[in-house]
């Protein structure tokens, strides 16, 4: 996994004062609001400033990214505006995206509002499919070269790897785990296996209801943090909910619009439920890995109990079954 641990808590010196001289170090000057937005990945704030808008400004978690690699998020997202694709980019300034101020690295955005999208609204589907047809559109004309790929590989078998080399599993479920998440590694492959040779194009990599802010006016796309390389569903497949029947309606909606401005290959619709279970051992890693930022164990304090790793199991056994599903179909029902 790209991602790293470390002893010592990863936001521990930023404080509200390293905050606002970290702003002010970009020589814009901040008139002492401040809002700590949601966010546990990064530390993330609303800032005001003097004679200005308010920005937000992201703090990188230390030791995840190299620089190259967020460069590599930053230019993405810039050329998708390049392109008048709703998506909100860093702010440029003093020629630079990303700064630094004691070791923190950091980046200003314009404040955009906005709300979840309705993603029981059939209308909101189509109009958000021809927005990720215009993303995907622009992203596969270049390739990724810093980011990394999201695959079984790093998203299943490295995942799995860390939680049982270093002890997060109880020892009573220990064996039911590892078996039940092996099956479920093995249901990936045969998904990989139908769908064939694709073609992996740059992704937003986490587009879900919260990172999508919607207006009158339609939707921005935020946060593109976990931008990388893969198929183009895993951009499509968080938006699709419910029942078989009502996830074929709503993928028809959003396919609509999509292939307005990008081909998509049909033979993806057999990751659907492979990328589920990816994403599902990937989240119980990623908080294991980041079990010693204080704010983990305060925001998530299920996370690690006998219980959440009993429904885990059961969790994952339910993907088994889904898995040998057939796909889900791109017309009609």
């Amino acid at each position: 996994m790209t991602e790293n641990t470390q002893q010592t808590p990863p936001f521990a010196g930023l404080t509200p004062d390293c905050v606002l001289n970290a702003i002010e170090s970009t020589g814009l000057i901040a008139d002492g609001r401040l809002l700590a937005l949601n966010s546990y990945e990064n530390r993330v704030y609303q800032v005001g400033i003097d004679e200005g808008p308010a920005v937000v400004a992201k703090f990188y978690r230390p030791l995840r990214w190299s620089n190259a690699a967020i460069a590599e998020e930053h230019a993405y997202s810039a050329e998708l505006a390049a392109s008048e694709i709703p998506v909100v980019a860093p702010l440029l300034i003093n020629g630079a995206t990303l700064h630094e101020y004691q070791g923190y690295r950091f980046a200003l955005f314009p404040r955009r509002g906005g709300r979840a999208p309705e993603l029981d609204n059939l209308d909101t589907l189509a109009w958000l499919g021809r927005f990720m047809g215009r993303i995907h559109a622009v992203a596969a004309q270049k390739s990724f070269s810093e980011r990394p790929a999201l695959n079984p590989e790093t998203f299943g078998v490295e995942p799995r790897r860390f939680l049982l080399d270093n002890g997060f599993i109880p020892p009573d479920l220990l064996a039911a785990w590892e078996s039940v998440s092996a099956q479920a590694l093995e249901g990936v492959q045969r998904c990989y296996e139908r769908a064939g040779d694709m073609r992996n194009i740059r992704l937003h990599g986490d587009c879900h209801a919260g990172n999508i802010l919607w207006t009158d006016d339609g939707p921005h796309f935020v946060d593109f943090d976990d931008c990388r390389s893969g198929p183009a569903i895993q951009d499509i497949w968080m938006m699709l909910s419910g029942e078989r029947q009502e996830m074929t309606m709503q993928l028809s909606e959003i396919m609509e619009g999509y292939e307005s401005f990008a081909d998509f290959n049909a033979r993806e619709l057999h990751l659907v439920e492979a990328l589920r279970t990816l994403r599902l051992i990937h989240y119980s890693a990623w908080l294991a890995q980041r079990w010693d930022d204080p704010a983990f164990p305060a925001a998530f304090p299920w996370f690690n109990t006998q219980r959440y790793w009993q429904d885990r199991v059961l969790e994952l056994r339910e993907q088994v079954a889904l898995m040998d599903e057939p796909a889900l179909p791109l017309r009609g029902f």
